[in-house]
């Protein structure tokens, strides 16, 4: 090669060396790839627990047959089958309770004429330009209504406030859920229902106490400006056993009685025993005191009943009680009375056949008979006024039919 071409080749590859000289200096420098965004988990939902309601109701109709055919149609302290040669629909009631995790509720409505004696003592309050009155026809429709909240100590305690039944005693509101038709006579004494507050802790499977704070004895509204108190404990094992001791204290006369604000104490034991496959048995006691300004009033009572499983769809059924009251006095006067408008004692004994032909029917046949210490029963012949009892006994016989679901 010649001079010339040698000199050609190295200028031509000096340019091109000082050409990707260039290029390098002026050219960008290389971005990195940013790294992938970082993936932000979803905001955490709050569980809330569904809404579980669950619908309830019953419908109580008797026939009832007085065999004294007192000449006004009563059957006089009874309470819910006190009527006389008639068809009755004595109750129908609908509610539902409800459930939302720890919280929940149950309202239960009725019409009949049960309600209107479940009512009878409950105050006649006033009302004003700016408020209402209370009376027993404002109430009588509801039978419970309450909401509860189930607080997270311990094993839990469960809060509850409102109307509720009075936990006073072995029977319940709904023929359905006791052995005989008629109610005993320490039914038809001593409370229904109570409107206040309640706590239930459970200790054990077996052991349970409960406290409360009512305005009284069957007063949705309060009739003075006292509180009762009431605390009971029970011991179960399974169905097979139960025991509850129960205290009930507080005052219940209204403020300006002649006996004045004195408490009233009642105390109470009910038991229950499953005795063989076929037979169980139940049993109450309850004793109260009042000292008051003019004396100490007090009381005591006793029932017994036994239930036997005759065939799967048959049971009988036996009850007996007695009840006696006495008046506190001076050397004046004696304290209204509490429960049985000046009788010292009544007794009764009730037999009960129930056939139940379905899981939620029963069909009752009852005899019942009543004894007390003065007339507190009307015979067919009334003296006047027809509203002044001039019998010491009665005997009824009944036919009843409860269904619910």
């Amino acid at each position: 090669m010649s001079r010339q071409g040698v000199a050609f080749l190295i200028a031509c590859a000096c340019v091109t060396l000082v050409s990707s000289v260039s290029a390098q200096e002026e050219a960008p420098p290389k971005e990195e790839p940013p790294p992938p965004a970082k993936e932000e988990a979803p905001p955490k939902e709050e569980v809330t627990a569904p809404l579980k309601v669950t619908p309830m109701g019953y419908i109580e109709v008797y026939y009832a047959y007085n065999f004294r055919r007192p000449g006004n149609g009563i059957t006089n302290y009874r309470g819910f089958d006190n009527r006389h040669n008639t068809f009755t629909l004595s109750n129908a009631a609908l509610g539902a309770l409800f459930e939302a995790g720890p919280v929940g509720g149950k309202i239960m409505l009725q019409i009949g004429s049960t309600p209107s004696t479940y009512y009878s003592a409950e105050p006649n309050l006033a009302g004003a330009g700016g408020a209402n009155a209370s009376t027993p026809e404002m109430w009588k429709y509801l039978q419970e209504a309450y909401v509860t909240y189930k607080a997270p100590l311990g094993r839990g305690v469960l809060f509850q406030a409102g109307l509720v039944a009075s936990p006073i005693g072995m029977e319940q509101f709904a023929v359905k859920d006791h052995w005989t038709w008629s109610r005993s006579n320490l039914f038809f004494g001593l409370p229904y229902y109570h409107t206040g507050v309640r706590a239930t802790y459970e200790w054990s499977p077996e052991w349970t106490t409960t406290v409360s704070v009512f305005n009284g004895w069957n007063s949705v509204v309060d009739n003075n400006s006292e509180k009762s108190i009431q605390t009971n404990t029970t011991y179960h094992v399974g169905d097979d056993f139960s025991i509850n001791a129960l205290y009930f204290g507080g005052v219940e006369r209204n403020d300006n009685s002649p006996e004045g604000p004195w408490w009233r104490h009642v105390f109470d034991v009910v038991a229950q025993v499953q005795a063989t496959s076929f037979l169980t048995t139940a049993a109450q006691a309850d004793y109260g005191f009042e000292p008051n300004r003019i004396g100490t009033a007090r009381w005591w009572a006793v029932a017994a009943a036994a239930r036997f499983h005759v065939l799967k769809p048959l049971y009988f059924a036996l009850r007996g009680d007695r009840f006696t009251e006495h008046l506190a006095t001076d050397a004046t006067r004696s304290s209204a009375p509490i429960f049985w408008g000046g009788a010292e004692w009544v007794t009764e004994g009730t037999a009960t056949l129930d056939y139940r032909p379905h899981d939620q029917i029963s069909i009752r046949l009852e005899g019942r008979h009543d004894i007390a210490e003065q007339p507190l029963y009307f015979g067919h012949q009334l003296t006047l006024p027809a509203s002044r009892p001039n019998a010491r006994t009665q005997t009824t016989a009944l036919i009843g039919v409860t269904a619910w679901f």
